[in-house]
């Protein structure tokens, strides 16, 4: 493994700051909340963060905002979100940057994040010519029986820090086109990001017409998320995060009779069968366990392979693994960038100590990198661990690049230790034979909300719903028909005859 030259935080600070003038950011400089960045491990700015009274203005502004935006037709609410769109695309380069600076990730990952935004503004674009009821057959005659969606109200999005645009931006276009209005609590751990990216929605709406207060942005701390949760005019909390996060957000909005969109923890396997193409399998376990430095909700964290070809699968993955480029996300080269802090190398290293005390072998990494050049930084290198069992400490996600690799025999064992976790996100099959493929995607094979064939857990396109089901939370976002999540959906019934005909022929005066 190789590692790159970091460059300086004076570095990163002038270049978050170039971005930042070129999107049109005037930076809220405070003590209350510190721009950071993962890449040095160290402060970049203090900036102003958002108190009660800034929470409380800002949701009455989106409810009153959203009295308006309802009436707005959704072809016309499309126009804000195309020109959105449109400056994302101009400053598509800039988003990158702040994103890179913030969370860490390489360069393409995080140009890839900022083209997920476009792809989801393309695709909210199209839905807001296509928000479809139905007609249903009545048992009256002269009756017209029908389903109508309507906007739900303020949407309050809560995001975290491992993909700082993506994720608001999947929630935010389809919210705006089904008439929503949107308050959004970011990470703290990625404020710069999120500025711009109000920036850029604000601009979008001056120059559309549209209600300067479609959109808020509150920086600040777990306060001002707490607030949104119990505030009774958000209609909709969507929250993605832990799952310890969505075990408080979801009962408190379900006590005031709030709706919630979570998306939480995963704890993805992959299984990789005795017809599998091995070199297609390598490169889709690779990217899926040590891509974004095992950050993502979607990391392949469990691998379970079957015995006749554990042996040649994890030659080549050690292989890979000790080949792979650590080191400044800046750099072209670089395929592995930081944790997001010390502390996620300390959960890392407990994880890592757990399992071995449980009978895990370390194949391959573990090892924390230039240290002398960012002392405060935590560049590791991604792990493989050979366990022979599901131990307390495999069936739990630690948000670092460690992969667990277990073994089977038959296709039912296999598909009963991928689904003995408590999460249910992301799952995958490396297989040749159309059977077992076709067994893994039937009710009886990954109870997961995303299930893949030949492709790594990692990557999903905004065409269709992305979510889980267990301890991920059951929310579903992006494409498809998850635009349903964002409206209230009414039952109208029409009596166009001169008579009056009672449901289920009951009879009355």
């Amino acid at each position: 493994m190789t590692s790159t030259a970091l460059p300086t935080t004076d570095d990163l600070r002038a270049r978050a700051l170039r971005a930042l003038e070129h999107i049109g950011v005037t930076v809220p400089e405070g003590d209350d909340l510190q721009a950071r960045t993962p890449v040095t491990g160290e402060n970049l700015f203090g900036l102003r963060a958002a108190g009660a009274a800034d929470t409380e203005e800002a949701v009455a502004a989106a409810r009153t905002a959203f009295l308006t935006w309802r009436t707005t037709p959704a072809p016309r609410r499309g126009e804000l979100v195309r020109r959105l769109g449109e400056l994302l695309r101009e400053h598509k380069g800039e988003l990158a940057d702040l994103v890179t600076i913030e969370a860490g990730k390489i360069r393409s990952e995080a140009l890839g994040e900022v083209q997920e935004m476009i792809d989801i503004c393309e695709f909210a674009v199209g839905l807001s010519r296509q928000l479809y009821g139905r007609t249903i057959a009545s048992e009256r005659p002269g009756h017209r029986l029908a389903e109508t969606w309507h906007p739900l109200g303020v949407v309050g999005v809560i995001s975290a820090f491992n993909f700082p645009v993506a994720v608001w931006s999947w929630n935010t276009a389809v919210a705006l086109v089904c008439g929503d209005t949107v308050v959004w609590k970011p990470s703290e751990l990625t404020p710069l990001s999120s500025l711009a990216c109000a920036r850029l929605l604000a601009r979008a709406a001056e120059e559309t017409g549209a209600p300067g207060d479609v959109h808020r942005l509150l920086l600040g701390d777990r306060a001002v998320g707490e607030k949104l949760v119990d505030d009774p005019r958000v209609a909709l909390v969507s929250a993605t995060g832990s799952t310890r996060m969505g075990r408080e957000v979801g009962p408190r909005v379900a006590a005031r009779f709030g709706r919630t969109l979570l998306e939480l923890g995963g704890n993805n396997a992959a299984i990789v069968a005795p017809s599998a193409d091995l070199d297609l399998a390598v490169q889709g376990i690779v990217f899926a366990a040590a891509g974004t430095a095992g950050q993502r909700c979607t990391t392949l964290r469990r691998l379970i392979v079957h015995r006749d070809i554990a042996d040649p699968l994890l030659e080549r993955l050690t292989a890979a693994y000790r080949r792979l480029p650590i080191g400044s996300p800046f750099q072209d080269t670089t395929l592995v960038g930081p944790l997001i802090s010390a502390e996620a190398h300390t959960r890392m290293g407990d994880a890592l100590a757990r399992v071995q005390a449980q009978g895990g072998k370390i194949l391959v990494g573990g090892n924390r990198r230039l240290t002398e050049q960012a002392s405060e930084a935590a560049y590791v290198e991604p792990v493989l661990v050979r366990v022979d069992e599901q131990t307390d400490v495999v069936r739990e996600e630690t948000f670092a690049p460690i992969l667990y690799v277990l073994t089977y025999d038959t296709l039912d064992e296999a598909i009963a230790l991928h689904n003995d976790v408590p999460q249910g996100l992301s799952s995958s099959i490396f297989t040749r034979d159309q059977q077992e493929a076709e067994i893994f995607l039937s009710s009886a094979g990954s109870d997961c909300g995303i299930a893949n064939v030949n492709i790594g857990t990692s990557g999903a396109e905004i065409g269709g719903a992305f979510g889980g089901e267990k301890d991920t939370g059951g929310g579903r976002e992006s494409g498809s028909d998850a635009w349903k999540s964002y409206m209230r959906s009414a039952t109208n019934t029409v009596n166009y005859s001169s008579e009056l005909p009672l449901a289920q022929g009951v009879s009355f005066l």
